[in-house]
């Protein structure tokens, strides 16, 4: 199949292009390859032609498939997380991006602890208001950080949000601009053991956009696999 390794060096050509024009180099940028619905042989595929993260929507699926992902891969978990899952979600995964609550916080802490490991994490911000969409209120974002940070076995390193619902990636650029300016708002704020570093946001149909409002983290699935099944 050698439409992945064409389309992973299409997308990075993309990234390097949108940060050019951002004033970056396309180091400074990371590429979440999102995996949902792809099976075990064609994200090995993948990272065999450079992939070195990839992020799972449900916990469920990640289970079944990761014990036949034969390559070293960093394992992000970009979909919701409840509270039940959150012991399984620390197992499987090197990197939570949705945290959107004390609750879901305290329990990744707690299964972290019993397991003697840190967690990175975002907190998830819902930047367009979309009732359909998880994610943190952006008002209530700095203070739910804040108690965050007191919790051990968790550390946050930045924030994530899914943009606008659109065809016209223009569209989602508020909401990319709306994170970008409370990301700069926290970190201005030195907050202990809060480490400010990622800003994921962009998907396959708005990254770079995404990147030219400061985007440094990008979920591309679609991009990469195809549409899905």
């Amino acid at each position: 199949m050698p439409a992945i390794e064409e389309n992973v060096k299409d997308i990075r050509s993309r990234i390097e292009k949108a940060a050019l024009r951002s004033g970056r180099g396309s180091e400074e940028i990371k590429l979440v390859v999102v995996t949902k619905t792809v099976e075990a042989e064609r994200i090995n595929q993948a990272i065999r032609n450079g992939i070195e993260i990839i992020g799972e929507n449900r916990i469920q699926e990640a289970e079944a498939k990761f014990k036949d992902i034969t390559e070293p891969v960093e394992k992000h978990l970009v979909g919701h997380l409840q509270t039940n899952k959150a012991k399984k979600a620390v197992e499987l995964f090197d990197f939570i991006q949705s945290v959107d609550s004390v609750r879901i916080a305290e329990e990744i802490s707690k299964r972290t602890l019993e397991k003697g490991k840190v967690m990175n994490a975002l907190v998830e911000v819902n930047t367009s208001g979309e009732e359909t969409k998880f994610g943190i209120e952006p008002k209530r974002a700095f203070s739910l950080i804040e108690t965050i940070s007191k919790l051990k076995g968790i550390k946050i390193k930045g924030l994530m949000t899914i943009g606008l619902f659109s065809d016209n990636p223009e569209h989602t650029r508020p909401c990319f601009r709306k994170l970008k300016s409370l990301f700069e708002e926290i970190k201005s704020a030195n907050i202990p053991n809060i480490e400010m570093c990622y800003l994921s946001m962009g998907m396959t149909g708005d990254f770079e956009v995404a990147i030219e409002e400061g985007s440094n983290m990008v979920r591309v699935g679609t991009g990469i696999f195809g549409p899905r099944r």
